[in-house]
Formats: C-alpha cells, sequence, structure tokens
C-alpha cells in the first residue's frame, strides 16, 4: 500500500462582496419620424474608451426613478421625463479589493429639455455624449446587456413588447 504525500494546501482569500445599486436610462428623443437616444463614453480602467447608457449610483432617499432623471441629466444634459421600467441588468466585477455585485435599473425617458454635453457629469466619467439612431445604436453600444435593454425600449416604442 503505497501513501501520496498530502497535497500541500492552497489558502484562497476571497475577496469581500460588496452590493451597489445603480439606475439609468434609455433617453428617447423623437425629430423629423426618427427616434434618437443618447449615449454616453468613457474610458474604462484599462483606457479603452466605451459606448454606453447613463447610469449612476442612487443617492441617499431617492427613488430608483428619481436616479435615472439625474444621472441621466448630469451625464448627457438631457432632462428626462421617466416613461416606463425597461429591467435590470445583474453583472459581477472585481476591484483589488472587492467582488462587486451591482444591478442597474434601467428606465424609457422622454427627453424634455436640456442640450446634449458632459459638462454637468460632477464625477467626470463620461468624456463624450452623443445622440444615436435608435434602429443603429446596437453598433456603437459596448455592452451586449445594455443593447438588450436597448432592444426593449424600441420593442415598447413600437408596441411589439
Amino acid at each position: 500500500m503505497s501513501l501520496s504525500p498530502p497535497r500541500a494546501s492552497r489558502s484562497v482569500r476571497r475577496l469581500p462582496a460588496v452590493e451597489e445599486i445603480s439606475a439609468g436610462g434609455v433617453v428617447i428623443d423623437v425629430n423629423d419620424g426618427l427616434a434618437w437616444i443618447a449615449l454616453i463614453a468613457r474610458h474604462n480602467r484599462a483606457g479603452k474608451l466605451e459606448w454606453c447608457l447613463p447610469k449612476g449610483h442612487v443617492e441617499p432617499g431617492e427613488t430608483l426613478v428619481e436616479t435615472a432623471v439625474r444621472e441621466v441629466a448630469e451625464e448627457t444634459g438631457i432632462v428626462g421625463q421617466a416613461l416606463l421600467t425597461l429591467g435590470t441588468i445583474d453583472y459581477w466585477f472585481t476591484t483589488p479589493k472587492f467582488r462587486i455585485h451591482k444591478r442597474v435599473h434601467h428606465y424609457l425617458l422622454e427627453a424634455v429639455g436640456g442640450s446634449i454635453s458632459v459638462e454637468g457629469d460632477p464625477d467626470h466619467e463620461a468624456v463624450d455624449a452623443r445622440w444615436f439612431r435608435l434602429d443603429t445604436v446596437h453598433r456603437y453600444l459596448t455592452f451586449p446587456n445594455e443593447r438588450r435593454i436597448v432592444q426593449l425600449a424600441w420593442e415598447r416604442l413600437a408596441g411589439t413588447a
């Protein structure tokens, strides 16, 4: 009978998990029969430019809808009025100190004022904001889960969802 030496046990240190809740929106403006959506551009941790939906953290005392309207205004310069709930994106990512479980609640907003700009972004995360045609915006959005939210907005506007 041969005995194998005991395996060296590796201590795997698991990072502590943190829950984050954010809200944002698909802000729509209709001009000349075409629907336009405002996106922001930001640099990820690797420095790559990403086009994404405006969103951010819930402030104390805010509802999710209030957060979505405020974040859209801060990051795009567009004042929006919330029309309906589109859904929630749920994902994990890590930082050097934490595993982050993030939930982002998305709303369909109608543009009711303002002009496209990142000047009001207090965190200066957004480096650009632009209008994109709703029917072609999927070509520019970086994240598949945000493309899914925008597709749902398209379906809701078209009355097919």
